[in-house]
Parts: C-alpha cells; sequence; structure tokens
C-alpha cells in the first residue's frame, strides 16, 4: 500500500508539472487591449503577451516592444491595422542584460513556435528599451527584419551612469553593475559590448536601424547614443535613418502622425506598396483648430452661399499664390456653393493697417463668413510693438466678430529668414506669440507656417534659398502653405455628412486689450476738410486726386484719392475727433519727413514717419499718435517738423487717411 501511494503521489507531482509547463505556454483568450485581442501567457516566469491582429498579414509578421509597451502606441495601432502582431515580455529593470538575453531567446522561440509569427522579428526599443533591442539583435541578427529604437539608451555609460552631458539615475546604475556582474564602476565603463560598440554583426547582416530622437534629449543625449550609433555604423556599411525631431527633449516618444515609422517597418517586410506619404515630417501638424470651420461650413452647404476674406500682405495679394488655390480648394469641396472671394491684400500692410481698413476693404462687400488674416510678417518687419501687434490683430478680429458673430477667422503665420532662425533655436517669435494671444482669446483656428517652413526645411526636404527664394514664397511655398491650409480644412470638416446643424454664435469675450482697434475706421481727408473737423492753419493743400511726380511705387487704395498735404516746415492744422485713439495713415515716399503733434494743448512730441522702404516706394504707413486717451471728444495739431531723416529729399507729409479709433 505504502508503494502504491508513493507511487501515485509520484505520478500526480508529474502530472501536476507537466500542466504546470502547459499553462506557462498556453495563451488566455478573452483579454483585449485598444479593441484588439490579447493573448496572455508565461515565459521563464515572465510574464507576457501578444496583441493580435483583426485580420494577420502574409508571413505574421511582428513587432517586439522591449519597454513601457502602450506608452505613445500610434505606431503599434497602425502596425496592428496593418496585419502585424504586436508582442511584449516583463523585463522591466533588466537593462539588457545577459540574463534578460536569455529570457528574450525563450519568448522568441515561444511566440515563433506557438504563434507561427515570422521567423524574423520587428525591435522597438523605447527609451531604456535601446538596449534590449540592440543587444538581442546584435546576437540575433538572422532573426531580425529591421529595429525601431526611438530615444534609445544605447551606452548604459551615458544613461543611467551619466558620464557625459546627461541627467544620470544613480538607482539604476547600481542596479545595472549588478545585472552585469560589474565589481566596480571602473569595470563598468570598460565594459565594450554596449550598443554603441557592438554593431559590426547587424551592419554585416544589413539590419535597417531607424531612430527616433529629441534634438535637445537631456536624459539620453542624442550625442551620445543615437548619434555615435549614426556615425560608427554607417562607416561600417549599415543602414541607417535618423528621424531628429528639433528642440525636443527626451518626451514625447514617437511621432503623433507614426506614418515615417511605420513606412520604414512596412519597406523592411515586404509591405512596401501599403506605405503612405506622411503629411509632415515630424508626426504632429502646424495648425490649432479651436473653434474650428462650422458656421462657415453650414452656411456653405444649407445656402449654398459663401463670401470669403483675404486680408493680409504681399504674400496675400500676390496672384496665381495661395489664395487662388485656396479657393480653388473650396470651390472643390463645395461644389454647389456659389462663392463671392474678396481680394484685400495690399503689400507692406500689417494688422493694424488691416484693424483700420477693414471697414472699408472687407465690411463694404457684405456680410463675411470666412476670413483669412496673416500679418506675422509685416507686423515684425515693419517694427510694431507687442502692444500694437496685439491691439492690430484683436481690432480686426473683434470687429468681424461684432459685424458677424457666427463668422469663421483662421489666422496664418507665414515664414521669414528671422522667424526660422528663432523657431530652429527653439523659440516662439514674438509676433506670433502676440497673434496666438488673440487666437486662443477668440478660439479661433490659426496655422504656424513659420514653424512648418523651418521644420521642413530642418527636415532635408528644401531649402530655403534654392526652394521658398524668399518671404515672398516661389510657387512652391506658395502651394506648401495651400496644402497646409487644406489640411485644417481636412481636420475641420471630417465629418462629410451635408446634414449640418445650425451651431449658436460663440459668446464675444470682454477685450483682451481695451485699446485695441476694434472700433477703428479711416477717415477721408476729403470728408474732415468738407465737415470742418479739420481746419487748415498754415502751408498744407487738400490734392483731390493725389499722385507722386517722382517715379517712386504705390500701392493700391493709397494712390489717385484724396490726400493732406504739407511739403513746408511748420506747416499747421488740427483735427477735431471722438474716440479713445488716434493717427495718421501716410503716404511714405523718398521726400517724407517727420511730424510733431499734441492733442488737447498737451506737450509736443515727435513722430517719424520716413522708413527704410521709402526711398523706392510711397509706403503707406499706419502710425498711431494717441491710442490710450479717454473716451470722448479732442483735438489733435499736426506740425512738419523741422527734423528729417537724413536719408530723406525733404520734409513732405502726405496724409491719405487720418485714423480713428
Amino acid at each position: 500500500m505504502h508503494s502504491f501511494l508513493n507511487s501515485n503521489l509520484r505520478r500526480l507531482v508529474v502530472c501536476l508539472f507537466v500542466t504546470a509547463l502547459q499553462w506557462t505556454h498556453c495563451s488566455l483568450s478573452g483579454a483585449e487591449w485598444e479593441g484588439y485581442e490579447k493573448r496572455d501567457f508565461v515565459v521563464d516566469g515572465r510574464n507576457a503577451f501578444l496583441i493580435v491582429p483583426k485580420t494577420s498579414a502574409i508571413g505574421n509578421p511582428w513587432i517586439w516592444r522591449t519597454e513601457f509597451f502602450g506608452h505613445e502606441p500610434q505606431a503599434d495601432l497602425a502596425l496592428l491595422a496593418n496585419g502585424f502582431h504586436v508582442a511584449y515580455i516583463d523585463l522591466q529593470n533588466l537593462y539588457g542584460s545577459p540574463v534578460a538575453m536569455k529570457h528574450m531567446d525563450s519568448f522568441y522561440g515561444h511566440v515563433t513556435k506557438e504563434f507561427s509569427l515570422s521567423s524574423k522579428s520587428v525591435l522597438e526599443g523605447f527609451s531604456r528599451g535601446g538596449l534590449f533591442s540592440m543587444n538581442w539583435a546584435a546576437r540575433n541578427p538572422e532573426k531580425v527584419a529591421c529595429v525601431y529604437n526611438d530615444a534609445p539608451v544605447c551606452d548604459f555609460k551615458s544613461w543611467p551612469g551619466g558620464i557625459g552631458k546627461g541627467k544620470g539615475s544613480p538607482g539604476d546604475w547600481e542596479r545595472v553593475k549588478s545585472l552585469y556582474g560589474f565589481a566596480s564602476d571602473d569595470e563598468a565603463l570598460a565594459y565594450k559590448l554596449n550598443p554603441v560598440d557592438n554593431l559590426a554583426a547587424l551592419a554585416n547582416a544589413k539590419i535597417p536601424l531607424l531612430h527616433v530622437c529629441g534634438e535637445t534629449d537631456d536624459v539620453v543625449p542624442i550625442e551620445e547614443n543615437s548619434r555615435l550609433v549614426e556615425q560608427r555604423y554607417k562607416q561600417l556599411g549599415g543602414p541607417f535613418t535618423m528621424i531628429a525631431k528639433p528642440n525636443c527633449n527626451h518626451h514625447p516618444h514617437s511621432l503623433k502622425d507614426p506614418a515615417r515609422i511605420v513606412n520604414f517597418v512596412l519597406t523592411h517586410t515586404g509591405f512596401a506598396d501599403r506605405i503612405r506619404e506622411p503629411a509632415t515630417p515630424y508626426g504632429y501638424d502646424y495648425f490649432a483648430l479651436r473653434g474650428g470651420l462650422n458656421h462657415c461650413r453650414h452656411k456653405f452647404l444649407k445656402e449654398k452661399t459663401g463670401r470669403v476674406a483675404f486680408l493680409g500682405g504681399s504674400i496675400t495679394a500676390s496672384a496665381s499664390g495661395w489664395r487662388d488655390q485656396v479657393c480653388e480648394d473650396l470651390n472643390r469641396r463645395f461644389p454647389e456653393t456659389k462663392f463671392d472671394f474678396i481680394n484685400a491684400g495690399i503689400p507692406s500692410l500689417g494688422s493694424t493697417p488691416g484693424a483700420f481698413r477693414y471697414q472699408r476693404d472687407v465690411l463694404n462687400h457684405g456680410p463675411i463668413d470666412l476670413l483669412f488674416e496673416e500679418a506675422a510678417v509685416n507686423d515684425d518687419t515693419n517694427g510694431f510693438s507687442n502692444v500694437e501687434q496685439v491691439r492690430g490683430m484683436e481690432g480686426i478680429v473683434r470687429q468681424a466678430r461684432l459685424a458677424n458673430p457666427s463668422i469663421d477667422i483662421v489666422l496664418l503665420h507665414f515664414a521669414d529668414p528671422g522667424k526660422i532662425d528663432q523657431i530652429n533655436r527653439g523659440e516662439v517669435p514674438a509676433v506670433i506669440g502676440n497673434h496666438e494671444k488673440v487666437a486662443e482669446h477668440y478660439g479661433l483656428p490659426s496655422i504656424n507656417l513659420a514653424k512648418e517652413v523651418a521644420e521642413r526645411i530642418h527636415a532635408g526636404e528644401f531649402t530655403w534659398a534654392k526652394d521658398f527664394r524668399d518671404l515672398h514664397p516661389s510657387p512652391f511655398g506658395h502651394e506648401l502653405y495651400a496644402k497646409s491650409i487644406n489640411r485644417l480644412f481636412a481636420a475641420a470638416w471630417k465629418d462629410s455628412s451635408t446634414n449640418v446643424a445650425e451651431i449658436k454664435a460663440p459668446p464675444l469675450p470682454a477685450p483682451l486689450d481695451a485699446h485695441s482697434y476694434f472700433h477703428g475706421r479711416l477717415i477721408s481727408p476729403k470728408d474732415a476738410v468738407e465737415n470742418k473737423s479739420v481746419t487748415i492753419e498754415k502751408g498744407w493743400v487738400l490734392v483731390p486726386d493725389w499722385v507722386p511726380s517722382d517715379n517712386a511705387g504705390t500701392r493700391p487704395g493709397f494712390v489717385k484719392v484724396p490726400a493732406l498735404v504739407a511739403e513746408e516746415v511748420g506747416s499747421t492744422l488740427k483735427f477735431k475727433f471722438h474716440g479713445t485713439g488716434v493717427g495718421l495713415f501716410v503716404a511714405s515716399g523718398p521726400d517724407t519727413g517727420a511730424i510733431e503733434f499734441r492733442v488737447d494743448n498737451g506737450d509736443w512730441r515727435t513722430q517719424e514717419l520716413f522708413t527704410v522702404w521709402s526711398p523706392q516706394l510711397h509706403l503707406p504707413w499706419a502710425k498711431m499718435l494717441a491710442a490710450e486717451l479717454a473716451a470722448g471728444d479732442h483735438v489733435v495739431e499736426l506740425k512738419v517738423a523741422n527734423a528729417a531723416d537724413p536719408k530723406s529729399k525733404g520734409h513732405a507729409i502726405r496724409v491719405i487717411y487720418l485714423l480713428v479709433n
């Protein structure tokens, strides 16, 4: 009996052991991740799982995330949609050490056998996961299709050791030494099998590597890790691709739109026919939707009419440029809608002039459904202050909303060399920041085209000198601007349904600046003389149809119009007005001087009106003389100053419009 019991006990133990082994290698269905089946199992005592695509691609391809599963999973999700499996085994805090390699060997053997996955894996190493992916690939190049690493640790001396530019992590460093069996720091620092040192086998096998990194990573510095791998791998003849995200630290990982990552994987696993062109170089777009564009869409679809205005400077005024391409796009998107397109672009003019001419050049055409406004180039290059940049832009936006509470407005920030230099340094150009304050306050869509141009140049897509050419873009540049606006439309109007419910107009917030120019208007000198708000005391003449007598250029709307003209020093006039601000819109040409002024018998001050462009052009030039007056009636006195810019040929002042806010 004793022998029988012992025999049965042994059989029970064996049975339980076998059952345990079977359990270790079996999958548990019923779990889910992001809408996909998740099969959990255990290998070598380590928890593991496999995410299964809805329909597996031919050959059962798979990507193996080595660390931080589920963090920035956009590439994994896109590959699942392409029929890839996504695999993971929990090896946290093993830092790609020899013990981790043994677990990875077991895991690979299990998933390729039990799930019939491809014999060639795509390895994916996030951060410290780079130690796992690179070390295992170096040991098993024949089992690797390609490697995608994201801000990867490629040398544990850099992280967690902190021997270099990185911050390091003392606790992790001690664990690394223990796991690798190092008795001292010196022994760890002398180790020669870090990924940066151990690339020959991968290079000989021509394993493609993709590294996606932040250029300003201070946790895993790119120079000590991925750049070093890039340099050495290429020297060994290995194929290497770098996506270095400008002004990006260790986070965020990956790309919001993972097309470039997914294309890399598809290309090197036999699915190149599935790749799609990425919209942008670093996986994110350059627009902010905020309140969107639903009001104008409702009008276009329901009433089959639409009025779209384009307010800005020379980049907007350009014929056959971005503006015309956007008009074509709108006609394509709304083929049954009859559009009235208003070109209110005048070269050289920014937001302050735009606020004062908005009634004349935009609203006089009738109610506006969609307004595009750009002033970032001229507000900057024309030297308007931060305060004026806000006051001018808010003046346009608030006027537009007061005239039509349901209007949709898009602010555009175009590029110039100065902005590109600032963006490359990780700075936000002040003018873009100022205009964005207005966009955020009023919930307006905006597009940072300056950043887009800077980053596409950084990514090597084109050059400023050969392709873009100037702040007045080449046809290539105009097309880039139009495509970016097209993507904004696509995002704003993802719902293609024609059953669009009417949307209530958003409430109008309090002004950002009570002195913004949202009550700005142009006063014709002819009207001002006739209604006696202007009193000519000495030297000024009302010219009914002013044109220059020299050969300098002019701008539309600022020539062959009435003008108050004075050419002699000491010429004086008075202007009575009601409001909180007063200024002048002059034609600043080769002989333009300076104006002295005082308000309500206050102190005399001087405003220079000659500009750097004046020698070649009678430039429309808007200057506020006083902008923070108490609301009410005021009188401003003007006198042609004795002083003038040394480059000016005279002292002439030609007032095309008086400005009143």
